[in-house]
């Protein structure tokens, strides 16, 4: 099928309407080296049938982590989701529902904004929290934006233990504002010492818990000092799992909270779409980005649901918007909610236990191999696994003995050599005895 709807005539009419010879007419603007002498060098137009025979050829080379032993991290993690999380998403009025602008007809929308904000809050230990990012290193970013406008300061100091993925959205954003960034270097090791680095310049420090390395740190000393020099502690968490286990950021003292909350509801999905997370205090909000719903009642006393605060720049003038992020994660949220909602405060603490669990039990069995060195003194399900040789090279043999053995700190972070064999390694409620016996058997064989 070739999809073109017109047939040559119809096209003839059309040319003659706006008056030129040919469609090749409608390109005399290009200069003649700049434009295609020929077909490019692609497959001519073929079946539906042959099309999709193509594309499952192509989709079986992928190695999924649903398929085969998968220990992948570093920001993105395999977790089990109830098939009825994936069902009621697929409702009519939340798969199509969009922004909603009139609450009179948006109230289910509205109420499920509203019950994310609330887990959000909940597990963050924070006040507020807004109606959803578009993920964790866009939240990242505007949370330093954020930070910047509350303190009237110019530069944020992100930790080298901060997602490097996070790092880059948030220096690339910041780029051609009036704000810059600061990062110190990654350290899978020692623990970062920002004492002096805390000047009357700095509006805010920006932290990872767990860190890059999957270490458990408590920031609560830190966020006395960023207070005592006026800045804000901005706390990033990337395994929202990891809440219902460790100390939360607010209890810590953070002033913004900036996470990624795939780890609930949305699988991975090849990296997206997935669900950024914001939440702050309750004096920060009218600087806070993107939606905020709110619970209110209706003239006749009901219960009902709102736009409480918008600080988009397509509804205000834009040189006062907070955000410029355009819409939220809204499908990605309801995944979020419903999922929590089946979990509830009981169901959270023991994934987050069982988590935990299964990454002890991993890191007991991959240090009795003889080369291998566990760095982390603490972790929640991921720690950073130090070989005799190149990770990069031990990850390529084990996926082809069909094994998802964990991402080389070298892929994220290529511009510290001295991090070349070191492996992050996570492991989730979906990692089985035989995944983990399968991956220490085939990692004793490849070293």
């Amino acid at each position: 099928m070739r999809y073109m709807p017109h047939t040559a005539n119809e096209r003839k009419e059309m040319l003659a309407k706006i008056g030129v010879g040919s469609v090749d007419d409608l390109f005399t603007d290009i200069p003649e080296e700049a434009r295609l002498d020929g077909l490019l060098d692609l497959p001519l137009h073929q079946s539906e049938m042959a099309v999709e025979k193509n594309f499952r050829t192509l989709a079986a080379k992928n190695l999924s982590p649903g398929d085969v032993p998968s220990f992948l991290g570093a920001g993105a993690y395999q977790h089990h989701i109830p098939s009825v999380a994936d069902h009621l998403i697929q409702r009519s009025e939340f798969l199509t529902s969009y922004t909603p602008y009139q609450p009179e007809i948006s109230q289910g929308t509205l109420q499920a904004l509203f019950e994310f904000q609330t887990q959000v809050a909940l597990i963050t230990g924070m006040e507020v929290a807004n109606a959803s990012m578009y993920d964790g290193a866009t939240s990242c970013a505007e949370a330093v934006l954020m930070a910047c406008r509350v303190t009237r300061r110019k530069k944020a100091l992100l930790s080298g233990n901060l997602h490097p993925h996070y790092r880059d959205v948030t220096s690339t954003t910041l780029q051609y504002t009036e704000f810059e960034t600061a990062t110190l270097p990654a350290r899978a090791t020692d623990v970062e010492d920002f004492t002096s680095l805390i000047g009357p310049d700095i509006a805010c420090v920006v932290v990872q818990n767990p860190d890059f390395f999957g270490r458990l740190q408590d920031f609560s000393a830190l966020a006395e000092k960023c207070h005592e020099a006026g800045a804000l502690l901005v706390v990033v968490v990337n395994e929202v799992i990891s809440l219902g286990a460790v100390k939360s950021p607010g209890e810590m003292g953070a002033d913004i909270v900036a996470g990624e909350g795939q780890s609930i509801g949305v699988p991975l999905s090849f990296g997206g779409p997935h669900v950024g997370l914001l939440a702050t205090r309750q004096k920060f909000v009218r600087q806070m980005p993107g939606r905020l719903c709110g619970q209110t009642v209706d003239q006749n006393g009901k219960r009902g649901f709102v736009l409480t605060l918008s600080t988009r720049e397509q509804h205000i003038r834009r040189e006062k918007a907070t955000s410029n992020i355009c819409t939220n994660a809204g499908l990605c949220s309801l995944a979020f909610t419903i999922h929590m909602s089946l979990l509830g405060e009981t169901g959270f603490t023991e994934l987050a236990a069982l988590n935990h669990s299964k990454a002890a039990t991993l890191a007991d069995r991959l240090e009795k191999i003889d080369g291998v060195e566990i760095l982390n003194d603490s972790f929640f399900n991921e720690f950073t696994v130090k070989l005799p040789t190149e990770a990069a090279t031990v990850v390529e043999k084990l996926a082809a003995r069909r094994i998802l053995g964990g991402v080389p700190v070298s892929r994220l972070i290529p511009e510290q050599p001295e991090l070349a064999n070191l492996l992050l390694v996570a492991a989730t409620e979906t990692c089985t005895e035989t995944d983990m016996n399968a991956f220490a058997a085939a990692l004793r064989e490849v070293l």
